[in-house]
């Protein structure tokens, strides 16, 4: 049951993910600064599947490690996972998208926007996990 429901958990922060650059694609993609295709109106690499693949194996592994750590803390009710997943997102994973941007000289605006994916996958993570 435990792999199911990392499996489960890591589809939903991937879902989550592509909700979010949805609605946020122009803003990430202007922040960003990533290549656009022909008519500008998407990355360029759109069509390679390696990104697509890297988020969805990221986002289990998040949500494998995730469930580790909740079973080592007792974490058993949704809404300590709620909390939990949010502190992970916002206070252990934007941080460092944060150092790294920093360092890179990357606009504040997309801190904001990875660092809110970072924050509110994580919760969408934990909450499912907390539904198993």
């Amino acid at each position: 049951m435990g792999f199911l429901a990392v499996l489960v958990a890591g589809i939903a922060g991937f879902m989550f993910g592509a909700i979010w650059y949805t609605v946020l694609a122009k803003p990430w993609m202007e922040a960003s600064g990533v290549p656009l295709n022909a008519a500008g109106d998407a990355p360029a690499n759109q069509k390679n599947p390696v990104p697509y693949i890297t988020s969805i194996v990221g986002a289990i592994l998040v949500a494998g490690m995730m469930r580790h750590v909740f079973a080592l803390s007792a974490i058993d009710s949704f809404g300590e996972g709620l909390v939990s997943g949010f502190g992970i997102g916002l206070f252990l994973v934007t941080p460092w998208i944060a150092t790294f941007y920093a360092f890179g000289a990357r606009p504040f605006r997309l801190t904001l926007i990875d660092g809110g994916y970072a924050t509110f996958g994580c919760t969408v993570i934990a909450a499912v996990l907390m539904l198993f």
